[in-house]
């Protein structure tokens, strides 16, 4: 005896939704990763505004960006030039460490770079390759 009303799918009908989900997981993954990053990078461009604010009212209070002991690579809370502190730029993701500053003691310009491989906060493994940076326009950059 023939039966007409079988209910089911065939192989062929699983085996393309098995393709679709295999498709659509392919791009749906990378620009996860993608947006993780961006998100975690948004702490360091946190911090960088608080900097460049920072720097911004020492330079309408001295005509310059910095002082002689701010130097190139050195750390934003060095000697207190900016009443920045440690605990003002520790993150989740980012620290103090990271924060370095980039112009001449007489500078009229600066950048600021934030090195995710040089944090101490308690997720850095997690921003190890990431870099940012910002200058005295407030242009952020991206390495």
């Amino acid at each position: 005896m023939l039966r007409t009303n079988q209910r089911g799918f065939t192989l062929v009908e699983l085996m393309i939704v098995v393709i679709i989900v295999g498709i659509l997981a392919a791009v749906a993954i990378p620009m996860y990763q993608g947006a993780t990053e961006r998100a975690k990078a948004s702490e360091a461009v946190a911090a960088l505004g608080t900097i460049r604010g920072a720097m911004r009212v020492y330079y309408a209070e001295h005509g310059t960006y910095a002082n002689g002991s701010f130097t190139d690579g050195a750390d934003i809370t060095n000697g207190s030039v900016l009443d920045v502190s440690d605990n003002d730029l520790m993150g989740r993701y980012f620290s103090s460490p990271c924060y370095t500053f980039d112009g001449a003691p007489d500078a009229t310009t600066f950048t600021i770079e934030c090195l995710g491989s040089a944090s101490t906060a308690p997720n850095a493994t997690e921003v190890a390759t990431i870099v940012r940076s910002i200058d005295e326009d407030g242009d952020i950059g991206t390495s």
